[in-house]
């Protein structure tokens, strides 16, 4: 009798471990699974992974490495990594044209509908790419969740950035849990451009929108103090002035703002400086999209249009005031764009930026 319960004990346990086994089998492949067979999300797998990025912190208004250097980011935007893959570009070369261009960080735009489309766990694998590649160049990251409109009121400046609170607390909890203390990701920018588009897309007061990234932000240091978490101003990323009388009440973070050519007017450095430049004297400032284009350049819109005379100006600008900046986009569809063709022919901003991007190299 003991004999057979032992047998029955065993082929019950072995019963449990195929059933177990088959249902992780199958959520990891996509199939459908059990609710209470899910299992917990895994973090990076660091296994043969060799890093030797300093990790970047924050001191004073500075990023700086482990030993102490003040480290002055300059690189590109690239187009979501869904796009790539359809496009057929997702792939360590154009990660290392773009080191070959002088760059030392990438700003990588994760799209809410593409999120959602491609799902959570395919979207890692992308990541996951981006993040080996950047390490083996020795190319930082910025990630950053692409939506343009209100979380406040959930109104957005097109279908293809539409997102909640909720979604964007739990990306932010996903990504920062999926790649905590892995330094080749030196950044998270919370939102991309926060905009009440001259109120079409409803009211958001400064209170409430640092609200929500006091918010985010906490979940992140929770999970991971190694990392920096950006924070973008109003006016698409541009108006930083309220923080001014009322900033981020948290240490170990940078501002965000986007001055494309068409948001001011001249004199440009004066309102450069009453707009947002003067953020960077006390706390570090991230230019994290801009460029300029021609009028006729195919894509051209406002607020991009300009010349290299405006390259000129805010490069100075960001050389005078320690300012870490990225372009926009290094990619032939997006404008304003830095190449023009997927031979990775660079166009007159290109040829520009990449020149700044080659200076001290």
């Amino acid at each position: 009798m003991k004999q057979k319960n032992s047998a029955a004990i065993l082929l019950s346990i072995l019963w449990f471990v195929s059933a177990a086994t088959s249902a992780f089998s199958q959520h990891n492949q996509g199939g459908s699974v059990e609710w209470w067979n899910i299992p917990y999300p895994k973090t990076f797998d660091s296994t043969g992974f060799q890093n030797t990025l300093s990790f970047i912190h924050v001191e004073g208004n500075k990023f700086v490495d482990e030993q102490g250097n003040h480290i002055l980011f300059k690189g590109v935007n690239i187009s979501d990594p869904d796009k790539l893959v359809k496009n057929g570009y997702w792939n360590k070369k154009h990660f290392q044209v773009i080191k070959d261009w002088g760059a030392n960080i990438v700003r990588i735009p994760v799209h809410p509908a593409a999120w959602r489309e491609r799902g959570k766990d395919e979207y890692f694998k992308l990541l996951d790419q981006a993040v080996i590649w950047a390490s083996e160049l020795g190319l930082y990251l910025i990630i950053e969740w692409h939506s343009i409109g209100n979380l406040v009121t959930g109104l957005f400046q097109h279908s293809m950035y539409e997102t909640t609170q909720q979604e964007t607390l739990n990306f932010w909890r996903s990504i920062v849990f999926r790649y905590k203390n892995v330094s080749t990701i030196a950044f998270y920018e919370i939102f991309n451009e926060p905009t009440v588009f001259l109120g079409q897309l409803g009211p958001m007061t400064w209170p409430e929108w640092k609200k929500i990234n006091e918010d985010i932000i906490t979940i992140i240091f929770a999970h991971d103090r190694k990392v920096i978490p950006l924070v973008a101003g109003f006016n698409w990323a541009y108006d930083l002035k309220p923080v001014k009388d009322d900033p981020i009440e948290m240490d170990g973070i940078g501002y965000v703002s986007h001055p494309y050519p068409q948001k001011t007017s001249a004199p440009f450095e004066k309102n450069w400086e009453k707009d947002f430049g003067f953020v960077a004297d006390t706390y570090p400032l991230f230019a994290t999209e801009f460029g300029f284009m021609s009028a006729d350049d195919p894509g051209a819109h406002i607020p991009v249009i300009s010349d290299e005379e405006y390259g000129k100006t805010i490069m100075n600008y960001f050389k005078k005031k320690g300012i870490s900046w990225t372009a926009w986009c290094f990619d032939p569809d997006w404008p304003p764009q830095l190449i023009s063709d997927w031979k990775y022919t660079p166009t007159k901003q290109g040829e520009f930026f990449r020149k700044a991007m080659r200076e001290g190299k």
